[in-house]
């Protein structure tokens, strides 16, 4: 995942622990590049009467996990209220659609965001009215310094002052109506701006201000090992790191200028990945659609109850079917 920014939050979930955040906080290297987790570890194997993708892709891995427990009965009265409320979602017309479905998955997959946003909301929102405003979140993260005063009781004052300009910058970008105030959504866009289309340019824009030492506005072969790899002297480069040099070279390097730049970068930390939500939205649609008019009705995923959630017995029947093929 690309670097997040360095927040009081992480270092409260991370470490426990109060005061500033650290100038050396964050993982280096591939941990700038966002790579898409998949929907579920386990195998695609609806061939063989296995739905365990389907059904943690459809609910998420801990809800699946949930419905695992429940007798058949409850796990399909679960599954109704679901449809309801995916059909709510979108527009009420009393059928789910690709797109709604789609919506939903998206959805449950990104459970443990909305968790770590929820979590971290009464810490910022100090006064309590539901919405987090620029002050609070500074004060929280930094402490309350008076004008002209800010981190005068700190030795290394000036690398403090950048990462407030720098997420005073991230969170007037996350904070699309301009109020200075923002809802859940606007705080998860500055917590995760990965995740949020309208935060690219802000992603490249920090990674770039890390990484471009020389302050061309580009990123170098070796400002880029750099970050990776610091040499002792007399060292010798170890052949992993002349295996990233390649990967610069080969991969991120588009244009073959022997440098990156933003949209280079871009594609680099945010690269170009596939809608899984809509493949999975797509294949429960195809198997369920009974009628073939495009759309699912509650009676056709109740009818297909068990490729969307399992119970007690679908797990038993799963956990039958895995020891057979192991005898």
């Amino acid at each position: 995942m690309w670097r997040p920014s360095l927040l009081l939050l992480l270092l409260l979930l991370r470490h426990g622990a109060q005061g500033k955040p650290s100038p050396e906080a964050g993982p280096h290297g591939q941990g700038r590049v966002h790579h898409q987790a998949p929907l579920s570890e386990a195998a695609h194997d609806d061939a063989h009467g296995n739905f365990q993708y389907d059904h943690e892709a459809f609910l998420g891995r801990e809800v699946a996990k949930e419905f695992d427990q429940l007798s058949p009965e409850e796990s399909q009265a679960r599954l109704g209220r679901i449809v309801d409320r995916m059909d709510r979602a979108g527009d009420g017309d009393g059928w789910v659609s690709l797109a709604e479905l789609r919506s939903w998955i998206a959805h449950t997959q990104q459970r443990h965001i909305r968790d770590s946003v929820s979590a971290a909301w009464n810490t910022y929102d100090t006064d309590r009215d539901g919405r987090v405003g620029w002050e609070e979140l500074r004060n929280a993260t930094y402490g309350y310094y008076a004008p002209g005063e800010e981190f005068h009781d700190v030795e290394d004052a000036e690398t403090y002052k950048k990462m407030l300009t720098r997420d005073e910058r991230r969170f007037r970008v996350a904070d699309q109506d301009g109020d200075l105030m923002a809802t859940r959504e606007e705080l998860t866009a500055f917590l995760h701006p990965e995740e949020f289309p309208h935060m690219r340019d802000i992603v490249v824009a920090e990674t770039l201000e890390d990484l471009d030492k020389n302050k061309d506005g580009y990123i170098q072969v070796d400002e880029y090992i750099a970050d990776l790899y610091s040499a002792e002297p007399g060292e010798e480069e170890p052949a992993w790191v002349q295996t990233e040099r390649e990967q610069f070279r080969d991969f991120r390097d588009l244009n073959k200028d022997g440098r990156l730049d933003g949209s280079e970068v871009g594609h680099w930390v945010l690269p170009p990945a596939q809608d899984q939500p809509l493949v999975e939205a797509n294949h429960l649609l195809h198997e369920s659609d009974t009628d073939k008019d495009g759309r699912l009705s509650k009676a056709e995923i109740l009818g297909n109850w068990n490729m969307f959630v399992g119970s007690q017995a679908t797990n038993y029947g799963e956990d039958l079917t895995r020891h057979h093929d192991e005898l």
